[in-house]
């Protein structure tokens, strides 16, 4: 069995796997896409490069943490023997890649029998890592962050995003369209993990979306918890759907859940 690692060895080993496929998809995005296939829907899109990605980031865990769990949003997962368990989105946004649109992420996240532990997102188009430690802090490029002060859901930048099944959009839009005269503007930029990335460093106020996967989600969840945010757990839109998040600032949190409720 591997050693109890520290924390910031965990943080450590995600930044450089981050970084590596970081590199790996930044040059792929100046080429033609190959092995284009779709998953739950026509509109829900993988290729090469998540795949690629993925092996990248999974063959380095399994090298230097032979014992940890994995999950992979591509290729499945293992359990774990050490009580370490990796969370990998290999390429969030897949449609804004392929697409042309500079807007996409590395996501990777370790968890342990408490929960969230480590989480690190990185945007190599922006050059930006964002990283957190449980219990310890939230960082953009090494600089510490903290989400915004505003507390007037009025003037609440808040972002959010869609699922990819016709039916739970169609759920989703009447709740953005309740919640959109209520706040300052809603933003749908395509990738979870940056959104919620831009909660913790106060780019926009709040964030919520229906239905998210746990690769989605896990490394942004720390990241908003450690930059001093507020999250909940959001129903599905529709049954088998996984839940989604609900996650502000804080000081806007109740206000921001009643409009996404309809309370």
């Amino acid at each position: 069995m591997s050693p109890e690692p520290s924390s910031e060895r965990l943080l450590d080993i995600a930044i450089s796997l981050a970084h590596d496929a970081g590199s790996l998809l930044y040059e792929k995005a100046q080429r033609p896409a190959t092995g284009i296939a779709t998953k739950s829907s026509a509109t829900d899109l993988v290729s090469d490069a998540d795949r690629d990605s993925e092996r990248l980031i999974l063959d380095g865990l399994r090298a230097q943490r032979p014992d940890d769990g994995l999950i992979g949003e591509e290729s499945g997962g293992r359990g774990t023997i050490s009580g370490i368990t990796w969370v990998v989105d290999p390429l969030d946004a897949t449609v804004n890649f392929l697409f042309g649109i500079p807007w996409w992420c590395v996501s990777i996240a370790a968890l342990d029998r408490e929960g969230d532990l480590i989480g690190v997102v990185h945007n190599p188009i922006l050059g930006e890592t964002f990283s957190a430690i449980r219990a310890e802090g939230a960082w953009l490029n090494g600089g510490r962050i903290s989400v915004s002060d505003n507390d007037d859901i009025s003037k609440a930048l808040i972002a959010t995003g869609f699922a990819y099944p016709s039916r739970a959009r169609e759920v989703q839009g009447v709740v953005a369209a309740r919640v959109l005269p209520g706040v300052r503007d809603l933003r749908r930029m395509g990738s979870a993990a940056l959104d919620l990335c831009s909660l913790a460093c106060g780019r926009v106020d709040g964030f919520f979306e229906s239905h998210l996967e746990e690769w989605d989600k896990a490394a942004g969840r720390l990241l908003v918890r450690e930059a001093g945010g507020s999250l909940d757990e959001l129903d599905p839109p529709m049954e088998k759907m996984t839940p989604g998040v609900l996650a502000s600032n804080g000081k806007i949190h109740e206000d921001l859940k009643r409009l996404v409720k309809g309370d």
